[in-house]
């Protein structure tokens, strides 16, 4: 698919050097093919950060039910296209999220726009200790409109950590939430989630995610919020028969079912759909 681009840019740009056999988007292939082989291949959460590297466009969307009975459609929830562009390290260019209220006086509109940059600090394939280690840091602007967004642009430093035992893995990510602006008004939420993983067939990886937000100040300071999440993906499941090409895709589901006292919504159900490329 990306040689099928690059020869089309040929055709419409006449662009030169990048037409040559041995051209920029091949070159891109390649490395990230390698750049991956040296971790396991796991599949991203539903819900929770993946702690690995990964290619793919992404678009998820969520049906909230909150305490009092109402629903928030959430489009996107802030996912987008993710790029490998040098060996250990992944940029994401995450799309505003809409959101449709279902409760009286409130408006539907778009969330923030949030760029993400990973390092895959330490890795082992499947036959090499099975494990990964990654920095990552995600950057939020107050785009939003209405209420849907933040008040101020944050900045989200998180820790992941993986490790698998054959066909199970778990994985883990601890973060903060830090506004650059009034903190009084967003806080500093701690995030911690823990995911249990397990590759049934070929294409079936059933798991079982925990999300918990500790919140430090702002409105909910010293309250803990947590959801465990039951859930699903399937993939990669190739387009064509090509065993070199990398187009795939890969669906999924979970519910999200709070679990703690405080809580911003009851229930959350998740779908998630991803172009692997």
């Amino acid at each position: 698919m990306i040689k099928r681009f690059a020869a089309l840019f040929c055709l419409l740009a006449l662009a030169g050097p990048l037409c040559a056999q041995d051209n920029f988007f091949e070159r891109w292939e390649a490395r990230t093919t390698r750049t991956q082989s040296k971790q396991p291949q796991w599949a991203p959460p539903v819900v929770a950060p993946f702690v690995a590297l990964i290619q793919v466009y992404r678009s998820d969307f969520t049906r909230q039910i909150t305490p009092t009975g109402a629903t928030v459609w959430n489009y996107d929830t802030s996912k987008g296209l993710n790029l490998i562009p040098w060996a250990n390290t992944e940029i994401d260019i995450n799309l505003p999220p809409f959101l449709d209220h279902s409760a009286p006086n409130t408006k539907d509109g778009f969330g923030d726009v949030s760029f993400l940059g990973k390092y895959r600090i330490l890795t082992g394939n499947e036959k090499h200790g099975n494990y990964a280690v990654s920095f990552m840091v995600t950057g939020t602007i107050p785009t939003g409109s209405y209420s849907n967004g933040s008040a101020d642009a944050t900045v989200n430093p998180t820790l992941g950590l993986g490790k698998g035992f054959g066909k199970f893995n778990i994985q883990s990510c601890l973060g903060a939430t830090l506004p650059t602006g009034d903190t009084k008004k967003l806080g500093r939420p701690v995030l911690w989630n823990i995911t249990g993983q397990y590759h049934l067939g070929k294409y079936l990886w059933p798991e079982v995610e925990f999300n918990s937000t500790y919140y430090h100040g702002g409105p909910n300071d010293g309250k803990t919020q947590t959801f465990a999440t039951p859930g699903f993906t399937v993939g990669r499941l190739k387009i064509n028969h090509d065993p070199k090409s990398r187009l795939g895709i890969g669906l999924g589901g979970g519910m999200q079912i709070a679990t703690s006292e405080f809580h911003t919504y009851n229930h959350g159900l998740v779908f998630t759909g991803r172009f692997l490329f």
